[in-house]
């Protein structure tokens, strides 16, 4: 800039005084003269020095003595009380900057910001313990990203150990671990978002009053139709150029939604031991010889970072999209097949035994114009997967229960390209790529297919899921157990017949894969077994010579354990029973 002036008042002074000679002459001493002002004020070897704002008090926390410690029941939103903290922490940054000053071999200054940077080490103490959890955490009214901060919860319990950084800092002699009180622990929790102070924190804090939470041994993880809501790492759905929509993560204690649900879970039922994962195919029908059963999506158009959905085989682009209520999924998608098998591992790596559960939802829209095996023109909209059944459905005028056209819709409904065997053996191979499950659940309440039969004794379902049990058994390592789940008025069938027309059980009397019924009665004396009756009939004939040479004379009562035995499982449970025989 100095150049430039001194430019300009040179030609001037120079033309007055020599005319156009002077004015050039003035012009070239005016630019020496600005160009050593210049370099004395922005020559680079000068260096310009920016200080941030810095704390001079670091030593302004408080606590308020002899505050009561609440007791919390269910869950509550309460606020804590600082009951230990270190010297915030302060951080230096510096950061150097060097200009371009634009005059040709001139250099530009050299700036050195410094800038400062805090962090608090502190415990919070919350309610007598012992609580189960801490679900959100607010931080002067807003709620803070645990997922981002190293926060260790103390739940309370009469033998917990002093936090490692307590200890790091006071000595293992000298570190409280605050038993019986519920406390969190923050380690360099970044002040700057406010204000470089110590926030104002409040906690929610969940304490399940002990009872039946502590029965709990298994539970079922639903809800089965979600394209990524299984996956524990995080998907997001990419909207538009640097727009971005969370796909399974709707809370922010975790990465992702699954993940703390279990956590939550954990904490809440401390001898959970058992996971029921249902996953869920779609049908299309209630008349089993013309019901698809298939992966589908939410939506069709939707790009997702993270992980991309496939089931099967089946990319989004190759799978239908479920119905729409009111311009919405009625559904969430089939879960993708790579969240299935993170999941099962990370079940597994939390201790917990996993039984994979392949589901048939039925996505039949309102207002459609399906022939209905019960009668008329359109389906239930989404009805329950028991309903499915031959058409028309048994005791429906022209049905063809009791004859071979039964059998073949049946048949069609587990054996088609889309049909249920496909499910069921894809989900057998998922579970071995995840290293292996606990149970495999083969299907469950097709209530309205079992009772089907094509004759007289002879119902074609059973005999499609016997042979599907087989073929996962193949596929499955020998310790996975395999069951069918039947609906309650399945067992509610279990009546007996007189056998005078041919019919001697209901279908699902005889368990699947057993070709007859077996029993084992053991005869106790003084809690020992002192004679073993088997039977294929479900009573016995015990004689008076065999209780004379059982117990040496007659008795008036005799104690019994009776077993149905299996060809595969082999002794089922023992029901002990005495009664009276004079």
């Amino acid at each position: 800039m100095a150049t430039i002036v001194l430019q300009t008042v040179g030609s001037v002074v120079g033309g007055m005084v020599g005319g156009p000679i002077g004015a050039m002459a003035g012009r070239a001493l005016g630019a020496l003269a600005g160009g050593a002002i210049d370099n004395a004020l922005f020559s680079g070897s000068d260096t310009k020095h920016v200080e941030g704002p810095r704390l001079k008090d670091i030593d302004g926390l408080t606590s308020t003595e002899g505050a009561p410690i609440p007791r919390v029941y269910g869950r509550a939103r309460i606020g804590g009380q600082l009951i230990w903290a270190t010297r915030l922490e302060e951080v230096v940054n510096t950061a150097t900057d060097r200009g371009s000053q634009g005059g040709k071999g001139m250099s530009g200054p050299k700036t050195v910001t410094t800038s400062y940077s805090y962090f608090a080490n502190l415990a919070v103490g919350l309610c007598e313990g012992r609580i189960g959890f801490i679900r959100r955490v607010w931080a002067d009214g807003r709620e803070l990203d645990l997922s981002t901060l190293t926060m260790r919860v103390h739940k309370g319990s009469d033998t917990q150990s002093a936090d490692p950084l307590i200890v790091a800092k006071e000595g293992a002699d000298h570190a409280p671990a605050y038993r019986g009180l519920a406390y969190v622990v923050f380690e360099r929790l970044p002040l700057a978002d406010f204000g470089n102070r110590v926030p104002q924190f409040s906690f929610e804090v969940v304490r399940p009053v002990d009872g039946l939470n502590r029965m709990v041994r298994a539970v079922c993880l639903i809800p089965g139709a979600s394209e990524f809501g299984y996956d524990a790492q995080p998907v997001m759905q990419v909207l538009d150029l640097g727009k971005t929509r969370p796909e399974n993560r709707h809370q922010l204690q975790r990465s992702s939604d699954v993940a703390a649900s279990l956590d939550a879970l954990e904490a809440l039922c401390p001898n959970l031991k058992r996971v029921s994962l249902v996953v869920g195919w779609f049908g299309d029908d209630l008349r089993a010889g013309s019901c698809l059963i298939e992966p589908r999506v939410d939506v069709k158009t939707k790009t997702t970072d993270g992980a991309t959905w496939s089931v099967a085989g089946l990319t989004r682009e190759d799978a239908k999209a479920v119905s729409l209520v009111k311009g919405a999924p009625a559904y969430g998608g089939t879960p993708s097949d790579e969240s299935v098998i993170r999941l099962i591992r990370n079940l597994k790596e939390r201790g917990l035994e996993v039984v994979l559960y392949p589901f048939v939802m039925m996505d039949v829209p309102a207002g459609n114009d399906l022939p209905d095996p019960y009668g008329g023109t359109g389906q239930p909209a989404y009805p329950w997967r028991g309903r499915i059944t031959c058409h028309p459905a048994p005791g429906e005028a022209g049905s063809p229960d009791g004859t071979s056209a039964a059998a073949t819709q049946v048949n069609r409904w587990f054996t088609r390209s889309d049909g249920f065997n496909r499910m069921v053996l894809h989900y057998a191979a998922l579970a071995e790529q995840a290293g292996g499950v606990h149970g495999f659940i083969l299907g469950s309440e097709l209530v309205g297919l079992t009772r089907v039969h094509s004759a007289s004794g002879v119902y074609p379902a059973v005999a499609r899921l016997r042979e599907l049990a087989q073929d996962v058994r193949a596929i499955l390592r020998a310790s996975t157990k395999i069951v069918y789940a039947a609906d309650w008025t399945e067992y509610g069938a279990w009546i007996r017949r007189t056998r005078r027309n041919g019919d001697g059980w209901e279908a699902v009397d005889v368990p699947l894969s057993e070709d007859a019924e077996a029993y084992e009665i053991d005869i106790l004396k003084g809690g020992q077994v002192a004679r073993r009756i088997t039977s294929t009939q479900p009573s016995i004939l015990y004689t008076q010579v065999q209780e004379i040479a059982d117990f040496g004379a007659a008795q008036s009562s005799l104690a019994l354990a009776v077993a149905q035995m299996s060809a595969i499982a082999g002794r089922g449970f023992e029901r002990r029973v005495t009664i009276s025989v004079r």
